[in-house]
C-alpha cells in the first residue's frame, strides 16, 4: 500500500478497481513499421485483455503511477465528490462555484473544463506545486516509497532542486526541535511555553524548536552533519552579515514551524524572549521568500487542521501562532493562522478547497477592529460564508482560551459572531443615526454596495444560493438605512456599469444612497476564467487523435497510409510518432502508457481533452472510422498537391511525357476520389 495512504473508502475503491485490472501496456503483434505500397488491410487485430509484461513495470514512472491513485492524490487538495463512476470538485485554479474539476478513476486523470487544462498524477502536482516534472516525480515517488537514482543534469535554479530544500528544512527543523526538548539553553524557552500554557504534547506536535544565542550554532551543526550550509542560506535559516559572515537568522528566539498542507517544513516563525533580548527590535519574524516559503500563500497549522477542517466544513482563521497551538490544544482542530501579512487571495482560495464557512477570530483591540475593516472586502468579492468574532475585553485567543476556557470560547463562537455584512454595517454605521445624519449614512451605504458590487456577477448559470445571498444582502442594506430597495439595487447597476465601461459611476440624485464612490480599490481575477487559448488541432487530425488514444489497436491501418509529417499540429505529431515508436518497441500505445511518456502538461492536457471526447462518441466498431479516415486524408493529400502541380504545368517547367504523366497520375486520384474505376481496369475488363 502507498506509504501515507489510510484505509479510506476510496483508496478501497482504488485497490478494488486495480484487482479488477486496469488496461495496461501490452505488446502489438504484426505492428506495420513502414508505409505499404499495396493495397491497406483495414481488418483490426482482436481485441484482449491487455497484460502488463515484467519490464513495463521498471519503468520508475509507471511504477509510481501504479503506486499513486489519482482519487486519492487529488483528494488531499480539493473535497471531492462521487458523481456517477467519476468524481468532482471545486476547481482550485479558479473561484469555481460550480464543480467543474472532474476526475476520472478509471483513466487515472482530471481535467478543468472552464480552465481548460487536465492531465495525469504528475502533471496535477506540477500545477499545484509549481514545479518541473522531474521534481513532481521525485515528491510523488517519496510518497509512494519508491527509491529514485539521483537526477543527472542542470541543477534547479540556486543551484539546488526542490527535493534538496525539502530535505534541508526537515533537517533544521529536527536539530531546533531537539535543542529546545533537551539543552539546558532552552530553558528560557521552555518556561515562556509553559507559562502560556502550552503542553508537552503540543510542543511534540507542532514542532516548536529553539535556536540558542549563538551566532554560528545551525552553521556549526550543519557542517557536523555533512549539511552544505549553502542549502540552509537558500531556505533562508542563515544568512551572510556585511562583512561575508554567516550568521542564524533565528538565534535567541523560539521558533514555529511553518509547514505545507502536505506537512512539510517550510520555514520558520520566530518570536524572541523577553529575558534573552534580540539583536533587532521585532517581536517576531518570518523566513524571507524562498522557492519552499512564501507567506502570502501559506497558513500555520493547515497541515494539522485539514482533516479538522474537512469534517466539519469550516475554518477559523487567528492572528498568532500560540493562538492556533492553544485552540488545537482546546478541542478548535480547525484553527489556522496568517503569517504576520494581511489574509489575501490566495489563502482564500487555499482555505475554499476545504471549507465552506470561515470564521475569522479577532483580536479585541482597536486594531482588531481596523484589520476587520480592511479584509471585508476581500470576503465578500470572493463570496465566501463570513463570519467575523470579536473577542471581548482586549483578550486575543490564546489568553481567552487559558483564562475562561474552551466553552467559554464556544459560547463566544456562538452568540458573538456576525456574518459578514452585519459586521460591516455595524463597523461604518458605529456612532451614526442612520435617520437624521443622512450625509454620513449615505457614505457609509455607499460603500457597502461599492464592496458587493465587486462581487462576482452573477449568470444564467449561477448557483441557486448565490442569487439569494446577493439578493438578501441588498435586501438587508434598504432595511438597515430605510431606503427603497429599488434605490440600492440601482447604485449597484450603475457601480457594476462604471467597473465595467471604466468611468466612474455618478452618484443618485435622492435619497440616502446619493454618495461618493467607493474608497476601496477593485479587486480583480475573482471570477472563473477560461484558460489560455491554445491552437487547436484541424477535425481530421483531432478525430485521428481521439480514435488512437481510445482504440490503439488502430495504429498499424493508420500508419500503413500516414506519415507522421501529414500532421500540421505539433501536439498530434508528437503524439503519432511516439505511438509509432512504443508499436515499433512491442508496446500497445494505450492512454496511460502515451500519457506517461510525455512531461509536457500541455501535451497530457490534449491526452485527457481527446480521450474525453473519444468516449462521448462511444464508438464500438472502430474499423469503418479508420477507412473514413484514410479516404479523407488520401482527398486532404489531393487538395494539397493539386496546387502544386497546377503550378508547374501553368509554368512550363515539364517536359511532353512529365506532363502527360502528371495528368494521367492527376486523373487516376480524382478518380479513386470519386470511386470510379481506372482506366486500365475498363481496358482490362474489355480486352479480357
Amino acid at each position: 500500500m502507498p506509504r501515507g495512504h489510510g484505509y479510506n473508502q476510496r483508496h478501497l475503491e482504488s485497490v478494488a478497481r486495480r484487482a479488477r485490472g486496469v488496461p495496461r501496456a501490452t505488446a502489438v503483434k504484426g505492428a506495420n513499421s513502414g508505409r505499404s505500397d499495396g493495397e491497406t488491410d483495414f481488418t483490426l487485430p482482436a481485441t484482449r485483455e491487455p497484460t502488463v509484461s515484467f519490464g513495463a513495470f521498471q519503468d520508475t514512472r509507471e511504477l509510481v503511477r501504479q503506486a499513486i491513485d489519482i482519487v486519492d492524490l487529488v483528494g488531499r487538495y480539493c473535497q471531492l465528490r462521487r458523481q456517477g463512476r467519476r468524481y468532482v470538485a471545486l476547481c482550485p485554479w479558479h473561484d469555481d462555484t460550480r464543480p467543474s474539476l472532474q476526475v476520472n478513476p478509471e483513466r487515472q486523470s482530471f481535467r478543468c473544463w472552464v480552465c481548460n487544462i487536465g492531465g495525469d498524477i504528475f502533471s496535477f502536482v506540477m500545477k499545484m506545486e509549481g514545479v518541473t516534472f522531474p521534481e513532481a516525480l521525485a515528491m510523488l515517488a517519496d510518497q509512494a516509497g519508491i527509491p529514485l537514482r539521483p537526477a543527472r543534469g542542470k541543477p534547479a535554479e540556486g543551484g539546488f532542486d526542490k527535493r534538496s530544500l525539502y530535505q534541508a528544512a526537515a533537517w533544521a527543523e529536527s536539530q531546533y526541535h531537539e535543542f529546545l526538548l533537551s539543552s539546558p539553553e532552552a530553558e528560557p524557552a521552555r518556561r515562556y511555553l509553559a507559562d502560556r500554557g502550552i503542553s508537552s504534547e503540543s510542543v511534540a506536535r507542532f514542532r516548536l524548536g529553539f535556536s540558542p544565542l549563538r551566532w554560528d550554532w545551525i552553521v556549526r551543526r550543519a557542517q557536523a552533519a555533512a549539511v552544505d550550509p549553502a542549502l540552509l542560506e537558500r531556505i533562508g535559516v542563515v544568512a551572510q552579515g556585511a562583512e561575508g559572515k554567516t550568521y542564524d537568522r533565528f538565534r535567541g528566539r523560539l521558533l514555529f514551524s511553518i509547514r505545507d498542507v502536505q506537512g512539510r517544513p517550510v520555514g520558520f516563525g520566530g518570536r524572541v524572549l523577553p529575558e534573552l533580548g534580540s539583536t533587532t527590535p521585532a517581536k517576531y519574524i518570518n523566513s524571507p521568500e524562498t522557492p519552499l516559503f512564501s507567506k502570502g500563500r501559506l497558513l500555520y497549522g493547515l497541515d494539522l487542521a485539514r482533516q479538522s477542517i474537512r469534517m466539519s466544513r469550516s475554518a477559523m482563521i487567528m492572528e498568532g501562532y500560540t493562538d492556533v497551538i492553544m485552540a488545537h490544544q482546546c478541542g478548535f482542530g480547525e484553527a489556522v493562522a496568517v503569517l504576520g501579512t494581511a489574509l489575501g487571495e490566495e489563502h482564500l482560495r487555499i482555505l475554499k478547497r476545504f471549507a465552506d464557512q470561515i470564521v475569522l477570530v479577532l483580536d479585541g483591540d482597536e486594531a482588531g477592529r481596523r484589520r476587520a475593516k480592511e479584509i471585508l472586502e476581500l470576503f465578500v468579492a470572493h463570496n465566501v460564508d463570513l463570519r467575523v468574532v470579536i473577542l471581548p475585553d482586549d483578550l486575543d485567543p490564546c489568553d481567552f482560551l487559558r483564562q475562561r476556557g474552551a466553552e467559554a470560547f464556544r459560547e463566544v463562537l456562538a452568540h458573538r459572531s456576525r456574518d459578514a455584512l452585519d459586521h460591516a454595517v455595524a463597523v461604518w454605521t458605529e456612532g451614526i443615526d442612520v435617520e437624521s445624519d443622512i450625509h454620513r449614512a449615505s457614505e457609509a451605504l455607499d460603500r457597502l454596495v461599492g464592496i458587493i458590487s465587486r462581487a462576482p456577477r452573477l449568470r444564467e448559470d449561477t448557483k441557486m444560493d448565490f442569487r439569494f445571498r446577493e439578493e438578501r444582502m441588498l435586501q438587508r442594506l434598504a432595511t438597515r438605512f430605510r431606503v427603497p430597495e429599488q434605490a440600492v439595487r440601482n447604485r449597484l447597476t450603475a457601480l457594476r456599469r462604471a467597473a465595467t465601461s471604466g468611468r466612474p459611476a455618478m452618484p443618485e440624485l435622492a435619497g440616502p444612497v446619493a454618495g461618493g464612490t467607493p474608497r476601496a480599490p477593485a479587486l480583480r481575477g475573482t471570477g472563473a476564467h477560461p484558460g489560455p487559448a491554445r491552437p487547436k488541432p484541424d477535425p481530421w487530425e483531432q478525430e485521428v487523435m481521439e480514435l488512437l488514444v481510445r482504440h490503439p489497436e488502430c495504429l498499424p491501418a493508420l500508419r500503413a497510409v500516414i506519415r507522421p509529417e501529414a500532421f500540421d499540429h505539433p501536439g498530434c505529431r508528437r503524439v503519432f510518432q511516439t505511438a509509432c515508436r512504443l508499436a515499433d518497441e512491442g508496446i500497445l500505445p494505450a492512454f496511460d502508457r502515451l500519457v506517461l511518456e510525455f512531461e509536457d502538461p500541455e501535451l497530457k492536457s490534449w491526452l485527457v481533452e481527446w480521450d474525453e471526447n473519444a468516449a462521448e462518441k462511444q464508438v464500438t466498431d472502430p474499423q469503418p472510422v479508420v477507412e473514413e479516415l484514410i479516404r479523407s486524408f488520401r482527398t486532404r493529400e489531393l487538395n494539397r498537391q493539386h496546387p502544386v502541380a497546377t503550378g508547374m504545368l501553368r509554368e512550363g517547367r515539364l517536359d511532353e511525357r512529365q506532363e502527360t504523366d502528371l495528368l494521367l497520375r492527376l486523373l487516376e486520384q480524382e478518380r479513386a476520389r470519386l470511386g470510379i474505376s481506372s482506366l486500365t481496369d475498363g481496358r482490362d475488363r474489355s480486352t479480357g
